[in-house]
């Protein structure tokens, strides 16, 4: 395990004054020095790699070659830190609150009322692979928004069937189950072209309109963090904040459309007997868990950039509450439009969205925007706030990656970050292709159920076991004491090394016991797709005990040494010198 105690410096040499110091090549935290510059050997974050003062006479002594080069090495590769606190909590944020928020916990109320970083660098390009998509639909969007009249309000379109029927047109017409509204139709054979697949087993070709876009979203990204949290941490002021001003609007105007009472209504009046579903609570927990995003690399990238002592407590409250109530706003900004088109189609709103997902807002939503007065403004910004979203957390997502390559590669990458990411953007690109064919739907379902979730949980599982139980919550405690004064209470540490894995441990078996049914549109996924959703979860997490099985080999001892070494923290002088930063997390 690559952890240490951050108060061992009792088992260093001491040092003056709180003075940071460092014999034989070991570094110890002291006082942070503003602005963290690099002087007189200080690095990262409030560490130090020269002695205190008053043992300057003896400076070339005490330090040996090697670490000298690796000063140097220090001073070339310095590690940035975020221009200011509110960079940080913006890009928190804005990881925190993406498209999830609002398409996904509308939703689940609707439906219901080591090894480790490895895992987590292939889980995110799996997400890379096709969260990207999503915003290139919503881009495709965007663009079809500028007319005067929107392309899916009409019947008469190249890509519309005999089955298209508009109940908004001023034209006596009939809803029937086989009827389906111009939204629908422009989103799947306009947007998608689905009709051109027969699916899984014949995705079709790629789409040239959807790989236009989606080249256009990965153009905006690279350049939004190919320097570093110094750029991104100035983008994600817009990007972070637009979607505020939006959801503000929105909300005003879905409140006086007709029959907006009666989508708050069924969003506000609980169903008590769901509260005895096991499912209920699993959705719940799996939203929370999804919408934070922990386990994914990214706070912990995130983190790194800060002060030793920045209080890591408040910021994470202030993310949870505005998370949550950003999902809450949310909610009513689509179950005010859900009223409104039950009104018009004389039904009620459990019946209105047949499909759950982007297509709640693809079809359902964007079909109300169509037939609001000042519809071509309100799908500009409506669409513009989805990618604005999804940015956000594509920028988190793949800072997660090159954040943790660029720290175990320092001397390969910390002077090469431009190509890095150049490289890691591409990949992903050509990762997502499959995605942008004519039946990429169905995979972005498949990945979206299988890729990620189940992974994620599994990961996090592990990593509360090995952090609370081997590290121990007891030196946890005493690190985080020692980075903002106080000590987590005992509802923490209860919840930290019981409550938290066992209910993880509940959601991942409830999984695995009852694998989703997968259904997109009128296609019914074949029994082998769960079988190759199972392959590609599992393709993230075999990292795990792919290192372990090599660390156990490549320790010296009986295998019951291996175990117990792998399982104790390493001392101060196991951690790689470039690793040291990782203690501010």
């Amino acid at each position: 395990m690559d952890t240490t105690p951050l108060n061992s410096q009792k088992e260093l040499s001491a040092c003056k004054d709180k003075d940071d110091c460092q014999e034989n090549g070991v570094l110890q935290k002291g006082v942070p020095v503003p602005e963290d510059k690099v002087e007189s050997g200080q690095i990262s974050n409030g560490y130090s790699a020269v002695p205190s003062p008053g043992a300057e006479d003896d400076t070339q002594h005490s330090i040996p070659a090697a670490t000298t080069s690796l000063v140097a090495e220090a001073h070339r590769g310095e590690r940035e830190t975020w221009g200011k606190k509110m960079d940080f909590l913006l890009s928190v944020i804005g990881y925190a609150v993406d498209l999830g928020n609002v398409w996904r916990f509308p939703y689940i109320c609707y439906q219901n009322g080591g090894g480790i970083g490895y895992a987590i660098c292939i889980i995110a390009f799996y997400i890379a692979s096709y969260y990207n998509t999503i915003m290139a639909w919503a881009l495709y969007y965007l663009i079809s928004s500028f007319t005067d009249q929107l392309p899916w309000t009409s019947c008469k379109n190249p890509w519309n069937t005999g089955n298209c029927t508009n109940y908004f047109s001023e034209d006596n017409v009939t809803w029937t189950l086989h009827s389906t509204s111009p939204a629908e139709e422009f989103y799947t054979r306009h947007i998608l072209q689905i009709h051109r697949s027969k699916g899984l087993q014949d995705l079709g070709g790629i789409s040239w309109q959807l790989a236009l876009c989606i080249m256009l979203i990965f153009t905006v990204i690279y350049f939004s963090i190919w320097k570093g949290v110094k750029t991104s941490g100035k983008v994600v002021w817009v990007t972070a904040t637009f979607p505020y001003i939006i959801l503000s609007v929105l909300l005003v105007r879905g409140a006086t459309l007709p029959g907006a009472w009666r989508g708050i209504l069924f969003y506000l009046k609980p169903n008590w007997q769901k509260l005895l579903e096991t499912g209920v609570w699993v959705d719940a927990a799996a939203q929370i868990f999804f919408s934070l995003g922990p386990g994914f690399g990214v706070l912990l990238a995130f983190a790194s950039y800060n002060k030793f002592n920045n209080n890591c407590y408040q910021d994470a409250l202030v993310t949870s509450g505005v998370n949550c109530m950003t999902s809450f706003v949310s909610g009513f900004v689509i179950f005010t439009v859900l009223g409104y088109m039950a009104e018009m189609r004389n039904e009620e709103v459990s019946e209105v969205a047949k499909d759950a997902g982007p297509s709640l807002l693809f079809i359902t939503y964007a079909e109300a925007i169509a037939n609001m007065p000042a519809s071509t403004f309100f799908a500009i910004i409506f669409f513009l706030m989805l990618i604005t979203l999804g940015l956000d957390s594509t920028f988190a997502g793949l800072e997660g990656v090159i954040t943790a390559v660029i720290d175990e590669f320092p001397h390969i990458w910390s002077e090469r970050r431009e190509w890095f990411v150049l490289g890691v953007v591409i990949t992903c690109f050509f990762g997502s292709l499959v995605t942008l064919t004519f039946g990429g739907a169905y995979v972005v379902k498949l990945l979206e159920e299988y890729a990620t979730g189940p992974a994620v949980l599994t990961v996090v599982l592990i990593e509360a076991v090995a952090v609370y139980w081997f590290y121990g919550i007891t030196q946890f405690c005493s690190d985080v004491k020692e980075m903002l004064g106080f000590s987590p209470g005992w509802f923490w540490k209860i919840c930290w090394v019981a409550i938290s894995p066992l209910f993880l441990l509940f959601i991942i078996c409830s999984f695995l016991m009852s694998p989703p049914q997968l259904r997109l549109f009128q296609y019914n996924y074949p029994q082998w797709s769960i079988i190759l959703g199972y392959c590609i979860g599992t393709s993230s997490f075999i990292c795990i005990p792919t290192y372990i099985t090599y660390r156990l080999i490549i320790t010296p001892g009986t295998f019951k040494e291996r175990i117990i070494k792998g399982i104790t923290p390493e001392t101060p002088t196991e951690i790689p010198y470039g690793d040291v930063h990782l203690n501010a997390i």
